[in-house]
């Protein structure tokens, strides 16, 4: 199953919903017989965990549960039942999920809240999710390139990657960016314009391939 996530605020305009349109539709047309599931995380946000659901992390790490599939075991109170109402169905989508692909602007050098609700609800103590692939695609309004002036600013593809790594032990993540989107509405950065094109050209060649 291909799980399509889009965190961007900006619906026509979206730089990363296009490229993860593009990989979308190319992945689903490679494998038609797959399942597809998308969720809209800025027009349908996953609201932020609250305290029953650090009760249930407390008692999955306490009780060293460690299958996802007997996560349920932590819940006990009429509360922890509505918290793991919310997690139930984010959770098996990514479990289903044998590519994961998220479309994500850079806000403030890292990435939406709306994108962190949703890697907070389905994060728990030593989860795996080991054999999956994730594929961000991100539109970003300067260069954080490697070498750049801005690369050491880049909180976005490096958190995202450490979170894959650290919390669920996957080190299968492509990232495909497409930069200096601000020059077609900054005028200090118009300069850079074909820069950008180039930027976004790759992108998309990169997404569809």
């Amino acid at each position: 199953m291909l799980l399509h996530l889009d965190a961007s605020a900006r619906r026509a305009s979206s730089f990363s919903r296009r490229l993860s349109a593009v990989y979308a539709d190319t992945w689903r047309a490679a494998h038609p017989d797959r399942p597809y599931a998308y969720r809209d995380l800025a027009t349908q946000p996953v609201p932020h965990i609250g305290e029953a659901w650090t009760e249930l992390c407390d008692h999955i790490l306490e009780h060293e549960i460690t299958d996802i599939s007997r996560y349920r075991e932590a819940v006990r109170t009429p509360a922890q039942r509505q918290a793991w109402a919310v997690v139930e169905p984010l959770l098996d989508e990514v479990v289903a999920a044998e590519v994961i692909l998220i479309g994500t602007p850079m806000y403030n050098y890292s990435i939406p809240s709306s994108l962190k609700a949703w890697l907070d609800q389905i994060t728990f103590p030593k989860m795996s999710l080991e054999g999956r692939s994730f594929v961000v695609t991100s539109a970003r309004g300067g260069a954080y390139g490697p070498g750049t002036p801005r690369e050491p600013y880049d909180h976005q593809e490096r958190y995202l990657r450490d979170f894959f790594k650290g919390h669920f032990r996957v080190e299968d993540v492509t990232f495909i960016h497409a930069e200096l989107v601000n020059a077609r509405l900054d005028p200090a950065l118009a300069h850079l314009r074909d820069d950008h094109e180039r930027s976004l050209a790759a992108a998309l060649k990169e997404a569809a391939r």
